[in-house]
C-alpha cells in the first residue's frame, strides 16, 4: 500500500557518493602511509623531527592519490 502524500526517499546523490569515496580513499590511503612511511623512514634512520616530516609527507601523498582513484571509480559507477 503505498503511502499517502507521495513523498519518496531518495539517495545520495552522485556528488556525494563520489565525496564518500574519496574521503574513503584518503583515509586508507592516510593509513597505509603511516605504516610503509614509518617503516621506511626508520629503516633509513630518521628520527625526530625529521621522522614525522617524512611520515605526514608520505601520508598525504599516499591518502591523496588513493582518495583521487577512489573518487574516480566511485564517479564511474554512479
Amino acid at each position: 500500500m503505498p503511502v499517502p502524500g507521495g513523498y519518496y526517499q531518495q539517495g545520495p546523490s552522485c556528488f556525494d557518493r563520489v565525496k564518500t569515496g574519496f574521503m574513503l580513499g584518503f583515509c586508507i590511503g592516510m593509513a597505509s602511509g603511516a605504516i610503509f612511511g614509518g617503516f621506511s623512514a626508520l629503516r633509513y634512520g630518521a628520527r625526530g623531527r625529521e621522522l614525522v616530516n617524512t611520515v605526514g609527507k608520505v601520508m598525504l601523498q599516499g591518502g591523496g592519490t588513493f582518495g583521487t582513484f577512489m573518487a574516480i571509480g566511485t564517479g564511474i559507477r554512479c
